[in-house]
């Protein structure tokens, strides 16, 4: 009776792995024969209308310093396995890190993530940081710090302090620009068309406070290039869902919104903070409203994917004057006022058990997408599942 318990065992393995490889081969086959009959079209392309992978729900936003650490990774791997709301993960990557010489890409960590992401079922995000929170980072390859990009970055301080506290690009400068549209080429001729590349997007619309103040143009070129680079990502990533992570200033979003809506670039925050005034901001006559009060507005329209930051989970306030949230009371926020699709959730090592434990409860393991909107945004032609 055991071995025969044990054939049917290895049976119904070697059949449930099988079923998987194929569905992966169809997916893929489906996302290559839509990159055919999809024209690559110029910098002012419609919106795509091909099939694009779509697995909304809960995603790990894993540290940098352990995404190419075997022994980091493997407690990873084992929270996804017993976790079956986690999806998958994101993680983040400067541009530098990506970008070793002018156009000479380093694409080997991704693979190794992607490679073991994929032989389990999960699912990669990927984030390119244009932007450094720490001076000693390298946020941009050594070629774009020449005349020719204007240096290629500049450094920012917090409001109110001149201490330099890192790095944004100089996206106005047309240089700067299309060398980061080359960038997510290669990217998307790498990845687009691979069934567990979920989906890649750019860190937060806020500029800082730049040390030497940036003049007007300078600023309107950044927003203006900014949208720029998503119509082209939309075009090198048909069959992927693209992000931007908007918080301020407020007087881009309505446009940046108006954009986000004809490409079906997805709307993210790098807040879940249930009491920050200037992201709740209803708006007057003499203030844009804040980016909150457009996720109402675009839930079933385009993908919505907020993340709960390290700070999130000790305040509901950036500036530490609410109080520290549940993890149970950021996700109800999340889900329930801003319409999440996808929640990126910070690998914190203060919390993130916590947040594994919630999302282990009944009601957020019942559905594949862990309780947020599954629905197939509007703007996409059709969903790949």
């Amino acid at each position: 009776m055991k071995i025969t318990n044990t054939l049917q065992s290895g049976v119904s393995l070697n059949l449930s792995i099988a079923v998987k490889q194929m569905q992966a081969f169809l997916i893929a086959l489906l996302v290559t024969l839509s990159m055919i009959l999809i024209p690559w079209g110029g910098a002012n392309a419609a919106p795509v209308t091909g099939p694009i992978k779509w697995h909304p729900g809960h995603y790990y936003t894993i540290l940098n310093f352990g995404r190419d650490k075997a022994w980091y990774m493997d407690d990873v791997y084992r929270e996804l396995a017993s976790t079956p709301a986690l999806r998958g993960i994101q993680v983040r990557f400067l541009w530098a890190d990506i970008e070793k010489t002018e156009g000479v890409y380093d694409f080997k960590v991704i693979d190794q993530l992607l490679a073991g992401l994929s032989s389990r079922g999960k699912r990669l995000v990927l984030q390119v940081q244009t932007k450094s929170f720490n001076p000693d980072w390298k946020l941009v390859p050594d070629y774009l710090k020449t005349a020719k990009y204007e240096g290629g970055q500049f450094p920012f301080s917090t409001w109110g302090s001149k201490v330099h506290k890192g790095h944004n690009i100089k996206l106005w400068n047309p240089g700067v620009r299309d060398r980061l549209i080359a960038l997510f080429a290669a990217l998307g001729k790498r990845y687009n068309s691979h069934p567990y590349f979920e989906g890649i997007g750019m860190i937060e619309s806020a500029l800082g406070q730049p040390i030497s103040p940036l003049t007007n143009a300078q600023q309107d070129g950044f927003y203006t290039n900014m949208l720029t680079v998503h119509e082209r990502m939309r075009v090198q990533f048909p069959n992927t869902m693209t992000i931007q992570e908007m918080n301020y200033p407020r007087d881009i979003l309505e446009k940046s919104v108006a954009k986000f809506k004809q490409l079906g670039t997805a709307l993210g925050c790098p807040d879940v903070a249930p009491q920050e005034p200037g992201l709740l901001f209803e708006g007057s006559k003499y203030s844009p409203q804040g980016v909150y009060q457009h996720y109402r507005e675009l839930s079933g329209i385009i993908p919505l994917a907020p993340t709960v930051e390290i700070i999130n989970y000790e305040n509901t306030r950036v500036d530490g004057t609410g109080h520290k949230p549940t993890i149970s009371e950021l996700l109800t926020f999340a889900r329930d006022q801003l319409k999440a699709n996808y929640i990126f959730w910070i690998r914190s090592p203060e919390h993130y058990r916590q947040v594994l434990e919630t999302l282990n409860f009944t009601q957020n393991r019942s559905t594949p997408s862990g309780g947020l909107n599954p629905a197939c945004p509007s703007t996409f032609a059709s969903c790949v599942k």
